[in-house]
């Protein structure tokens, strides 16, 4: 299977690429638990079936040490027991923001107030970025079908 443009190739998406990835990398340094990031992350992959994304991020936190039960149980968040009460409002806040599409009003007050119980400001704003960083990744990849199977941690540097 081959993407329809190449994103890694294409000056122009290297451009783009390159301000998206400035974007992500404010998260990187708000406080927000790496951990947390990968979580999110993978959970926003899967809900807009980006495989690229899936494949990459799960992979980085199975190099960042973590388990395979918790990447295997992150779809089915609610009913495992394996994640902390913060990491379970982040992964509710990320469904939320995620699938705004399917949500009259948007993120509801209550996903939004318990995410504030775990989080601080400065936290939830790399949340929020997070999520929409995430999702424009998604979209990017779903948009050109890029492949997914073939990622090596850390080979985006």
């Amino acid at each position: 299977m081959n993407a329809r443009l190449d994103l890694f190739g294409n000056k122009a998406a290297a451009t783009f690429l390159k301000h998206i990835n400035m974007a992500g990398k404010v998260v990187t340094d708000l406080g927000l638990p790496a951990a947390t990031q990968e979580l999110v992350k993978i959970r926003a992959s899967q809900i807009n079936g980006c495989g690229f994304c899936t494949d990459m991020h799960t992979k980085e936190a199975t190099e960042a040490g973590e388990t395979a039960l918790r990447l295997n149980l992150i779809a089915v968040w609610r009913e495992a027991t394996v994640f902390t009460d913060a990491e379970r409002a982040a992964l509710e806040l990320a469904e939320q923001g995620t699938r705004i599409a399917d949500a009259a009003g948007g993120v509801p007050d209550d996903v939004w107030a318990n995410a504030a119980k775990y989080y601080d400001e400065d936290q939830l704003i790399a949340l929020v970025a997070l999520i929409a960083v995430i999702n424009a990744y998604n979209r990017l990849n779903v948009l050109v079908q890029q492949p997914a199977g073939d990622y090596r941690p850390g080979m985006f540097g």
